[in-house]
């Protein structure tokens, strides 16, 4: 089966060498656990292989992701200078939009504004940061789930292979915020960060990944000048 490589070292190797293209996962755990630099390496490895790519998010500015993810020498300016990557703001405490006209948030139209983005620089990747801001806009869980499901069809729909972040409490064992979005996704990796003791670290785990046959052990991590790499237990 084809794949889409993630550009995480050491990933393709316990999932049957990549993503199914089209496929949407989600990235879920607690803050320092190394979510956007995932996302942004996932973006970053296809803009180097001719692959555009989009980053929507609800919470950090563009700005300071950028200021984030130059530490690894991960210019996207360039690539959003010749059209081949774009950033797109969505301000979960108004309406204001970069790259985009204005209206209130997660109505119809937030998911005809990303489709259109695919569409304009060709995108291939694409990633949503995060899914838990929807808890904001969504008292009902059921609505948010029918939220979720819209966008992630729209996104298949359009040929993208999708991540969406999820922020999950310290020390949680759920896989999600609210508890409904590992239901609709076709993958779920789990970043977690343990602070004493003897595993203490970094870890990852794929808790699910439709159509493969993943590994089910928590691996170490760790954070380089490269980026995230998945070590060999």
């Amino acid at each position: 089966m084809e794949r889409v490589k993630t550009g995480i070292q050491g990933l393709d190797e316990i999932i049957e060498g990549g993503f199914i293209p089209g496929s949407t996962i989600l990235v879920c755990g607690p803050t320092g656990s190394g979510k956007t630099i995932f996302c942004g390496q996932f973006l970053w490895y296809g803009l180097k292989n001719g692959e555009p790519g989009i980053y929507v998010t609800c919470e950090e500015t563009p700005e300071d992701i950028k200021k984030d993810l130059i530490r690894f020498e991960w210019d996207f300016e360039k690539y959003e200078k010749e059209k081949k990557f774009m950033f797109i703001f969505s301000d979960p405490f108004g309406i204001s939009r970069e790259h985009t006209s204005t209206y209130t948030m997660f109505e119809t139209a937030f998911i005809d504004e990303y489709v259109e983005a695919i569409k304009k620089i060709k995108a291939k990747r694409f990633v949503f940061d995060s899914v838990s801001i929807m808890g904001m806009y969504f008292k009902d869980i059921h609505e948010t789930r029918r939220k979720l499901y819209l966008l992630i069809q729209a996104l298949k729909k359009a040929g993208v292979t999708s991540l969406l972040t999820s922020e999950i409490p310290e020390g949680s064992n759920t896989l999600s915020r609210f508890g409904v979005e590992e239901f609709v996704v076709d993958g779920i990796i789990r970043l977690d960060f343990v602070s004493i003791g003897p595993q203490a670290g970094r870890h990852l785990l794929v808790r699910k990944m439709r159509r493969t046959a993943h590994s089910d052990n928590s691996y170490p991590i760790e954070i380089g000048k490269d980026g995230i790499r998945v070590l060999k237990l």
